[in-house]
């Protein structure tokens, strides 16, 4: 067997490295592909801080984290004993880093802003439907109400005031550094004026919301990102052909390009269970001036009609549903989409609110919840380890069909990821 030389002609970075790895062989030295040392408590308390706040704690915060990670939690509990009830450590150490303003301002701003508009991007200002997530997170309301809730969060001493018609209420709170943690203040959505007849929906019916998924088309586009940004789950991974046609509308045609079998076969599987959830919307509208900007407009409610938008293309199939009122049924709870775990108290209703609280009373969406935090916390897709997906598994079981807290979700998050081997 042969041995290289190391001759002169070779580049010294690779002579370098032959003699690094060489010499570290002979002594017994670790080589790079062993695992990192497990780092000590003040490095992972500052490691659970940088994680939740995006921002390096003060020395007394990370005195307390630190504490919280050692064998005297003295300081550790004269923050975190008001904060939660947990006794692990970590968990403790991730709520005194949500104390920080941080944690509203940027963490949970950029954590819901992509759900807001349907590019998904996080570098919109802040808007009503963000400030009312953030707000909900901050008072610990249960997540389950975020698609139903006449709630809203508006700036208790921000002006200009919350207007119908624009956004620079919320753009005025981020353009001044207010703290959110201590600026929201929750209000009934149909206590704003211009609002009382519009019925509530969580952060379906809040301005930002209505001006991306309202906007235009046929209303389908608010399901669908619906389902994207809280269950978790778009369109194609749910297509059921199984499931009765009766409830699509007349705008879809039953044979695109003159195949049948393409409806059939495709078509159906996703407007057998879209379209009737989504005449839940069936009065909303986004209104702005003909031929004009449309973020200068604002939510409208037809309580007597449904929107033409529901009634356009009826020549596509003249035979298809006709809808008249804001009536749904949830045909996906039968079929392969009841793998989403569906437990609420009524698989029909009427209205968006009533839709909104059975898309959020299933383990679907609890899974999305836990699933988009420990990505927000971890910096990874969890869907990618095995291991990650056993947690989020775990976490939802532990909720079951309770309250879905998500400080308490963003804390176990950190406590998972405390270590640092487990970022990438």
């Amino acid at each position: 067997m042969s041995t290289e030389k190391i001759s002169c002609t070779k580049k010294p970075f690779q002579t370098v490295m032959i003699l690094t790895i060489a010499l570290g062989c002979m002594a017994g030295l670790p080589l790079m592909s062993e695992a990192a040392p497990v780092p000590g408590a003040r490095e992972t308390a500052k490691r659970i801080h940088d994680r939740i706040a995006g921002i390096p704690p003060s020395a007394s915060v990370l005195n307390a984290m630190e504490s919280c990670l050692s064998t005297d939690t003295t300081a550790c509990d004269a923050i975190a004993g008001a904060l939660t009830s947990s006794n692990v450590g970590a968990i403790k150490a991730a709520y005194i880093a949500m104390e920080n303003d941080a944690f509203y301002n940027s963490t949970l701003k950029n954590f819901a802003a992509p759900w807001t508009n349907e590019a998904q991007s996080p570098f919109v200002p802040l808007n009503d439907y963000t400030a009312t997530v953030i707000g909900m997170i901050r008072d610990d309301v249960d997540f389950r109400t975020v698609l139903s809730a006449d709630l809203i969060y508006v700036g208790g001493t921000t002006t200009p005031p919350y207007s119908n018609s624009d956004n620079l209420h919320y753009e005025a709170m981020e353009n001044t550094g207010v703290s959110l943690k201590t600026e929201l203040t929750p209000m009934a959505q149909t206590s704003i004026a211009g609002r009382t007849a519009i019925p509530a929906a969580g952060i379906m019916t809040t301005r930002a919301a209505a001006r991306a998924f309202f906007v235009d088309g046929t209303n389908r586009a608010m399901y669908r990102f619906t389902f994207i940004n809280h269950l978790c789950s778009d369109m194609e991974q749910m297509k059921d052909i199984t499931r009765p046609s009766d409830r699509i509308r007349q705008d879809v045609s039953r044979s695109p390009g003159g195949d049948s079998r393409i409806f059939n076969n495709s078509c159906i599987g996703c407007h057998t269970g879209m379209d009737p959830l989504a005449q839940a919307y069936a009065h909303y509208e986004w209104t702005y001036p003909s031929g004009g900007n449309a973020d200068v407009g604002q939510l409208t409610y037809d309580s007597v009609n449904v929107q033409p938008k529901y009634l356009i293309n009826s020549n596509n199939f003249e035979y298809g549903y006709v809808t008249t009122d804001d009536s749904w049924t949830n045909y996906w709870r039968n079929g392969p989409n009841a793998v989403f775990g569906w437990f609420g108290a009524q698989s029909s209703g009427t209205g968006a609110s009533s839709m909104g609280a059975e898309l959020a009373n299933s383990t679907a969406f609890t899974s999305c919840q836990v699933r988009k935090v420990l990505k927000a916390v971890c910096l990874r897709d969890p869907m990618d380890s095995q291991a990650d997906r056993a947690k989020i598994n775990q976490i939802v079981t532990s909720i079951g069909t309770g309250v879905v807290n998500m400080k308490s979700i963003f804390a176990e998050s950190a406590s998972y990821c405390k270590d640092g081997t487990a970022y990438q």
